[in-house]
């Protein structure tokens, strides 16, 4: 089983890469980082990290030429599971209102939205206490109450409650995970996240959509 992880200069990729590996020797996994349109087109599971500005991460993927045509392919019309980090995760709403409104992928509908917590410092940074709203197989051993490591300022408001899997309390409600058929996204990072994100790196290695 190939996994790519998607290398568009947009984060440092290496604590991410060791997570994968380390979850991947059980799972019989070949780990590879690429911006090679035709290495993800090829691979058995696609995974987009992303740290810093929406705009500015949509942007770096769009110009790895053929690189977001070919997870596209892959994906939607394949089939093949995917996983999205952070900004990863965000750019699979509809838009990004960071500095100036963004398309985004659109593979999930809604709209990444400054977090509103005037009480309490943004960015959201540190652990939080997950609630899983919504069992999922990339979820199994991960119950309400366990902690992962956040760092973002902004949100992804989902469109469809049926694709919220999971949420923190920030100054109210703040997306954790979100998900339909064969992706999945976390705003946490789980290469970060110690015993738990290793566990959901483990069961997206396993997963069979």
């Amino acid at each position: 089983m190939r996994v790519a992880l998607v290398d568009y200069d947009s984060g440092n990729l290496h604590s991410a890469e060791k997570a994968f590996q380390l979850m991947g020797r059980d799972a019989g996994a070949n780990i590879v980082v690429t911006s090679d349109p035709d290495v993800a087109a090829r691979a058995d599971r696609i995974v987009l990290p992303g740290d810093g500005a929406f705009p500015a991460c949509r942007t770096a993927l769009g110009e790895v030429d053929g690189m977001a045509e070919a997870i596209q392919d892959a994906v939607i019309n394949r089939g093949i599971p995917f996983m999205g980090i952070c900004v990863g995760m965000q750019m699979l709403a509809t838009t990004g209102h960071e500095y100036r409104p963004t398309a985004g992928l659109g593979w999930i509908g809604g709209e990444v939205q400054a977090i509103a917590a005037p009480d309490l410092k943004v960015p959201h940074m540190g652990w939080n206490d997950l609630v899983v709203d919504i069992p999922h197989p990339v979820l199994d051993g991960i119950k309400t109450g366990d902690h992962a490591y956040f760092v973002h300022s902004w949100q992804f408001a989902v469109d469809d409650p049926a694709h919220l899997l999971a949420h923190v309390d920030y100054g109210g409600p703040v997306t954790a995970v979100v998900g339909r058929d064969n992706i999945i996204g976390t705003q946490f990072h789980p290469e970060k996240s110690q015993d738990i994100g290793l566990r959901l790196i483990s069961n997206f290695l396993r997963w069979k959509p």
